[in-house]
């Protein structure tokens, strides 16, 4: 059984790939993961407010007392030849590629092109093999039109395809006004791979605290039909990569999004529901899986499904709506 597959341009044993997730923070479970049968693992994400954070404190404290007396000014060096930042990700990217043969990509998360293009720089010279740009950002104020948000997305991507000569993904969410047509436009932007979709988490209301409640909820496979959908639909249309994320849980979910047209599959709260060990079974299960469906490698199944290719494209659009509706049956009425 031929597992192989590609994703922006990195040969990967399998296309089971471990989302940026909280379990790669540790290197040896980094390299559990890679025992366990991970194709690739995608860093947790450093944050751009962590970024900003960092260095307006060392300006402070830099800068603090320096107007008190002539003398002070030598005192300190120039804060622009300073180094800044959460330069332990930089050395962790450094100690993930010592001790794992997989690729390890690395994840940057923000929403400006400003707050980046340093650190992706930074981020290939400690010896990332990818990049991607997760960009976790929900547009609440009603006077910015839906063009600025987009070309807010196309500024990043170019500003860093400039920077770096690593792979660049992005990590999106689907609510654009025409996300086939955003996508599209970011893949001739130069995005070598696009993540689909980024997972917001939402808050909660404590109606006797008067207070919001934010909780981590864990995804389930029910969830994978949103990116299932636009996977299949943008199956063959795009140069980039496809990656599936969200509700990624058995091997059925990972051979749905494969025969969908996917190059790869994300999975996180699979694994931090399960532990690490859940990729050797996912495998396992996935060579049993193909074997039954009658699929020998997974560059044969994959887009089989995608709306180019499979019996009924109307499915993915439209038209299947009516026919769902019309064909559900509430409970305690009659047929």
């Amino acid at each position: 059984m031929d597992l192989g597959t590609t994703y922006m341009g990195l040969k990967l044993s399998n296309p089971l790939v471990v989302s940026a997730c909280p379990l790669s923070k540790d290197v040896a479970n980094i390299a559990r993961l890679e025992e366990a049968g991970a194709g690739a693992v995608v860093l947790y994400s450093l944050f751009e407010e962590q970024i900003e954070h960092d260095v307006r404190e060392l300006d402070y404290y830099l800068e603090y007392g320096t107007e008190r007396f002539a003398e002070s000014l030598t005192y300190f060096p120039d804060p622009g030849d300073f180094p800044r930042g959460p330069e332990k990700y930089l050395k962790h990217i450094a100690e993930a590629k010592r001790a794992v043969d997989v690729p390890i990509i690395a994840s940057l998360n923000g929403i400006s092109a400003g707050g980046w293009t340093s650190y992706a720089q930074d981020c290939q010279q400690a010896g990332a093999d990818a990049l991607e740009l997760n960009v976790y950002y929900l547009p609440t104020n009603p006077k910015v039109p839906s063009t600025r948000i987009e070309d807010m997305y196309l500024a990043v991507m170019a500003a860093v395809k400039a920077t770096v000569s690593i792979p660049v993904a992005i990590k999106v969410s689907p609510y654009f006004s025409s996300t086939s047509n955003m996508l599209k436009r970011l893949d001739e932007a130069g995005a070598d791979g696009l993540v689909l979709f980024n997972r917001f988490y939402q808050p909660d209301i404590d109606i006797r605290g008067l207070r919001t409640v934010s909780k981590l909820s864990l995804s389930t496979s029910a969830e994978n039909r949103l990116p299932l959908r636009w996977i299949a639909i943008l199956s063959g249309k795009l140069q980039a990569s496809i990656a599936a994320t969200t509700g990624i849980h058995t091997a059925e979910d990972v051979a749905k999004m494969l025969m969908a047209g996917a190059d790869v599959t994300m999975l996180c709260s699979a694994l931090l529901r399960n532990g690490p060990a859940h990729l050797s079974k996912i495998k396992a299960e996935l060579v049993t899986l193909m074997q039954e469906i009658g699929y020998d490698s997974v560059s044969a199944m994959k887009g089989v499904m995608s709306q180019a290719k499979c019996p009924e494209p109307a499915a993915f659009e439209r038209a299947n709506y009516i026919k769902i509706l019309q064909s559900y049956v509430a409970k305690g009425t009659l047929e």
